[in-house]
């Protein structure tokens, strides 16, 4: 018989910061140079939750969008003329959820993810400190999620699929009680791989679901 497998609770803290901060630093972040891609940017937001776990946050759309209506996302967007992908990442954080953050909160970036709608998303990763009020714009966000970063490490993550509409697999995470699809799950996965586990795991090549596509 099987042992049961122990997921490791990490804990909000200064060593975790420093950790993520020290892979970031060791992790060369793969850019996407097509021409023809939309610049975004996503924010990849560790906070604590009222347990002390270290956490990430992720939204669900509300039904009323125009793009990606009722899907699961990280707070971000395009960006704005002449704004960095940081600098886009902050000001729609805090569009989205009311979480304000500065420059020294980042800890650095993952790769570019090219979407299937024609956007190069870049994540960028942030540290926030528990105490802020999150106030969910109602006109983007119809749910925010407060996730511990050890879901990202049980077993069964993350899942891959084949679909017939493409040659790739399409990588999904299951948290929540559902699948968060790519592109989301595949940044969240690259994540956990560089964040926690200090790996060189690349994620732009894993497939969207046909929904997403649009």
């Amino acid at each position: 018989m099987l042992s049961p497998v122990t997921i490791r609770t990490r804990t909000f803290e200064q060593a975790l910061r420093a950790r993520m901060e020290s892979n970031l630093e060791d992790f060369e972040r793969h850019e996407q140079p097509d021409p023809q891609l939309h610049p975004a940017a996503v924010a990849l937001v560790i906070t604590a939750n009222e347990d002390g776990e270290a956490c990430f946050l992720i939204t669900r759309r509300t039904a009323h969008m125009k793009r990606h209506a009722h899907q699961w996302a990280l707070p971000g967007g395009r960006l704005d003329p002449g704004e960095t992908v940081v600098e886009a990442a902050l000001r729609e954080t805090h569009e989205e959820i009311g979480l304000e953050l500065g420059r020294e909160n980042v800890l650095g970036l993952l790769d570019d993810f090219p979407t299937r709608s024609g956007f190069r998303m870049t994540p960028v990763v942030a540290w926030a400190e528990p105490g802020q009020t999150l106030r969910p714009n109602p006109q983007e966000v119809e749910r925010l999620h407060v996730v511990p970063l050890s879901e990202l490490e049980k077993p069964g993550v993350p899942v891959l699929r084949e679909i017939p509409e493409s040659d790739r697999p399409v990588l999904s995470i299951p948290i929540l009680g559902t699948l968060i699809h790519s592109p989301t799950a595949a940044i969240l996965f690259q994540m956990r791989e560089v964040l926690l586990k200090g790996r060189h795991t690349r994620v732009a090549h894993y497939e969207q679901p046909v929904f997403a596509w649009k």
